[in-house]
């Protein structure tokens, strides 16, 4: 069990017997997607929050937190992870607020999706077991379980908080996808490519000037090409002022 994981389970469970002792306890929590601006702690706090009357609810989602969790924050570092977690939920509550404005959502559905997302993106091909049984590999597992939440929103099938949990793999996804961004290996490739489009920019630029067509310039204007191009063999291409560019692009697309 790893540090966050631990710690997001003991927080939950702490505020499930909170909610037994005081029913107050969810109405301050709860995510109201048509109250958000007055309420907007609830995008964060509805995470907490799980079904009073059964302990299913809450038990299934720790279960997978702790089965996909400790793996994740492993891979990502405890910063990252706590980064994944709070996305995907805030894209649960985000993503209800937006095509079930009027039906309240509670639970760590969303932000749990997250994680299973980010679980089967480092391991898509890592095997599961459906109810204990049946396998399938983690990337067909979210791309299942898509389909279902998808199913289950639009046909409004009530108790369970669909558009939360698509809003919890879109929150995680958009999180992931950012953070591939900004890894040192991917931040290495951009600088290292870089001078590569440098340099195929350069040469596509000379290419075009050495083909102006001196014959059809003004004598004037074919001296200056020559003095320029001269320089350019000499001190390269970098030597070159904006106007002896500006001279060298005006004639080469006049053919």
């Amino acid at each position: 069990m790893t540090r966050w994981v631990l710690r997001l389970i003991i927080a939950n469970v702490i505020v499930y017997f909170l909610e037994q002792a005081s029913p107050a306890v969810i109405d301050l929590l709860l995510f109201v997607p048509t109250e958000t601006l007055h309420r907007p702690w609830s995008v964060v706090t509805y995470m907490f929050l799980h079904d009073p009357s059964g302990f299913g609810h809450i038990f299934f989602n720790m279960l997978s937190l702790w089965f996909f969790g400790p793996r994740v924050e492993d891979r990502l570092g405890g910063r990252a992870f706590l980064g994944l977690y709070f996305t995907s939920g805030i894209g649960g509550a985000l993503l209800s607020l937006l095509l079930a404005p009027y039906s309240p959502i509670l639970g760590a559905s969303g932000a749990v999706f997250g994680v299973l997302l980010g679980y089967a993106w480092f391991w898509p091909r890592n095997q599961m077991l459906i109810w204990g049984i049946i396998p399938i590999e983690a990337r067909y597992m979210v791309l299942v379980m898509t389909a279902l939440s998808l199913w289950g929103g639009w046909r409004g099938a009530g108790g369970i908080a669909h558009f939360a949990h698509l809003g919890g793999f879109a929150g995680g996804y958009i999180f992931l996808r950012l953070l591939a961004r900004n890894t040192g290996a991917e931040r290495f490739r951009r600088q290292s490519m870089a001078p590569v489009r440098k340099l195929e920019t350069t040469v596509g630029a000379v290419d075009r000037w050495t083909k102006i067509p001196r014959e059809k310039l003004h004598e004037v204007n074919r001296e200056e090409l020559d003095r320029i191009l001269d320089k350019i063999g000499v001190s390269g291409v970098s030597s070159l002022t904006p106007g002896e560019r500006e001279f060298l692009d005006r004639f080469s697309t006049r053919h």
